[in-house]
């Protein structure tokens, strides 16, 4: 059976370079925004534009703007350099609906360290229609019929230029399904051509009715469900931000304390909450002026000043792990061994690129004999800290550096009571967010069934599970159970046949995945229309995905290789040279978190400027989000989600 995956994500855009003559009025502008856009001043537009002189301007109406200025939004940026080993020609594809990060890298057989190498903001609000870089010949020989123009992009600042591809079938497809925005183009207009509402022109281009339409622009007029009959058809892994927030809508960006605009909310009320003049309010946020807006992040004020690197000019690094050798206690000593291993190779791969790093490796002994090994970090010339793994290790840690700020990153450690500490980094993702995700994956599936939850020993996660469940869908009927054989298929009440069932695996043991499979398999061999969800990865997954996407199954997991990419090719191939071995799962978490930590650092040690990037490494997804307490959390996580055909 050919299996489908679906797969949601964020993407930034890349607009094309145009020069404007003309703009059409659309809900929401104004002068000053108008003005804004084009590199304009509200006084040149008034004088292009008398009419505009009231600052009174209707949907529909045509303004002349600068001839020759360029939009104000990422139309100017360069395309960084691209040192992989791809091809230095690069091209544009056009995003189609519900196009992926992970669809993209699998269909133009490109890794996602290189993608978001090429495209550095590539998680950002994807709209369809939107430009992604990517390699010219891969756009040439994987691109899809119905995947937009492709133009060619030249590295550094040289400008973009169209390129002239072969006819071809997927060239003509690709011109019935996009439309290049010309100056006298309006809505009314569009509709009219091909035959489109207006409501599904914004439908199938996100942001389009806020944006307004921009000469030069390309635009999906058709094709809404082309996505679904091209969907690749080999497994591939998702990776989604979580969409149920967990944390509140103050939170931190770059050197300041932010705030997400509510539904509701007023600028009286704002300036009450956070006990600041609007004045200040105006000068952090000059946009403010166009109105508030439901959605729009507001800076409320300057953080206090972070981490400051002391002295030199290497980086000095502490890795702190649990071998036990002062303490005789072996306990943790491989998957220290293994987590230094990978630690090593990328350290030496940040020396090779030019960073300067002065590395120290502490033996952490185990929780007990821990505290004689904080003795040996040097707070006058320590500039972060990886490690220690367990919880009261990291909060003893995080007491000896208190007045230093030294940034700590905690592999394994997550728990509530870490959040208040704004020097510490959490990588291991909570297993409530995953749980989180769970609950709106089946309310978006529930229509009465019966809903089984197969529980972990302490019934923690299924308890947590249900009472959200009950929370969240009407009248639920939902049986936790220990065992998958306790699953059983309802009765429809009229035909007396059997009825479908949702069915849960809240328990991480393999075994117990293994048992959850075969019972999906055995079941929906009975019934069709199960719905199938796991807060976990089980390697049956992989071995039965054809038999399993019967069941509808959907499940989260993390640290999953993508062993097609350019860059994890590259990191599996060093590291086999270098140990004659393929990494282990320790081995793999500690190249993952030393390259991307080391990779956020700067010269001065500014890591937690760097904490915004959204980066793949060899297997673990990094997606920090600050919590209003203060300490940095990784809310990336991976679904997988099998559909029949």
């Amino acid at each position: 059976m050919i299996k489908k995956f679906f797969i949601i994500a964020g993407l930034t855009a890349f607009a094309g370079l145009s020069a404007q003559k003309t703009h059409t009025v659309v809900k929401g502008d104004n002068p000053y925004n108008i003005a804004k856009r084009y590199g304009m001043t509200v006084d040149d537009l008034v004088k292009l534009n008398p009419s505009t002189k009231s600052g009174t301007i209707n949907i529909g109406e045509v303004l002349i703007v600068n001839k020759s200025a360029k939009t104000s939004s990422a139309t100017t940026s360069k395309v960084e350099s691209y040192s992989g080993s791809i091809s230095s020609k690069l091209g544009k594809i056009a995003l189609k609906p519900k196009q992926t990060i992970y669809g993209i890298t699998k269909q133009y057989r490109i890794s996602e360290s290189d993608l978001r190498q090429l495209n550095p903001e590539i998680d950002s609000n994807m709209k369809i229609g939107d430009l992604v870089v990517l390699p010219l010949s891969k756009i040439e020989k994987y691109g899809d019929a119905d995947q937009g123009a492709v133009q060619n992009v030249q590295p550094e600042t040289q400008p973009v230029k169209s390129v002239t591809v072969t006819p071809s079938s997927s060239t003509k497809k690709a011109n019935e399904n996009s439309y290049t925005i010309e100056a006298k183009d309006n809505y009314y207009k569009l509709s009219r051509k091909f035959n489109i509402s207006q409501k599904e022109l914004f439908a199938l281009n996100r942001g389009l009715e806020d944006k307004g339409l921009q000469p030069g622009d390309i635009i999906i007029v058709k094709g809404a469900n082309v996505s679904e009959k091209n969907a690749a058809t080999n497994a591939v892994v998702s990776t989604e931000k979580a969409s149920v927030q967990t944390y509140t809508s103050t939170s931190f960006a770059d050197d300041y304390v932010t705030y997400t605009v509510q539904e509701g909310d007023t600028v009286f009320g704002l300036l009450n909450k956070f006990g600041i003049t609007l004045d200040n309010l105006l000068t952090l946020n000059p946009n403010l002026s166009e109105g508030l807006k439901s959605g729009m992040i507001l800076k409320i004020k300057k953080l206090d000043a972070a981490y400051v690197k002391k002295s030199g000019n290497a980086l000095n690094v502490v890795l702190m792990l649990p071998f036990g050798f002062d303490s005789n206690d072996s306990k943790y000593r491989n998957l220290s061994l293994d987590f230094l291993a990978g630690a090593k190779l990328a350290i030496e791969r940040n020396v090779k690129s030019g960073q300067s790093l002065d590395i120290k490796v502490i033996d952490a002994g185990n929780e007990k004999s821990f505290k004689n090994s904080l003795t040996q970090i040097n707070q006058n010339n320590t500039d972060l800290i990886i490690g220690p793994f367990f919880k009261s290790s990291v909060l003893e840690a995080l007491e000896y550096v208190k007045t230093s700020k030294i940034p700590i990153v905690a592999p394994f450690a997550n728990s509530d009571d870490l959040l208040v500490h704004s020097n510490l980094i959490i990588v291991e993702t909570n297993e409530l967010i995953y749980a989180d995700r769970i609950v709106k994956e089946v309310k978006d599936v529930f229509s009465d069934q019966k809903i089984y939850i197969v529980a972990d020993n302490d019934q923690s996660m299924s308890k947590y599970l249900k009472s959200n469940l009950e929370k969240t869908l009407k009248n639920p009927n939902i049986i936790v159970v220990k065992s998958a054989a306790e699953i059983q298929l309802d009765q429809n009440m009229m035909t007396g046949q059997p009825a479908p069932v949702i069915a849960i695996l809240a328990n991480n043991n393999d075994d117990i995945g293994e048992a959850f499979a075969n019972k999906l398999i055995a079941a929906s061999k009975e019934a069709s229309g199960i719905k199938a969800f796991s807060m976990y990865y089980s390697p049956v997954f992989d071995k039965k995905s054809d038999e399993l996407s019967q069941s509808n199954l959907v499940y989260i997991m993390d640290r999953k290789i993508d062993t097609e990419g350019d860059f994890e090719r590259e990191i599996l191939a060093a590291y086999k040279a270098k140990y004659c071995k393929s990494p282990s799962k320790y081995a793999v978490i500690g190249f993952d978190v030393v390259n991307d930590m080391l990779s956020r650092e700067n010269k001065k040690g500014e890591i937690f400027k760097q904490m915004n990037k959204v980066q793949t490494q060899l297997g673990t997804k990094f997606e920090f989000e600050r919590t209003k307490s203060g300490a940095y959390v990784n809310k990336g996580y991976r679904v997988v989600r099998l559909l029949p055909q």
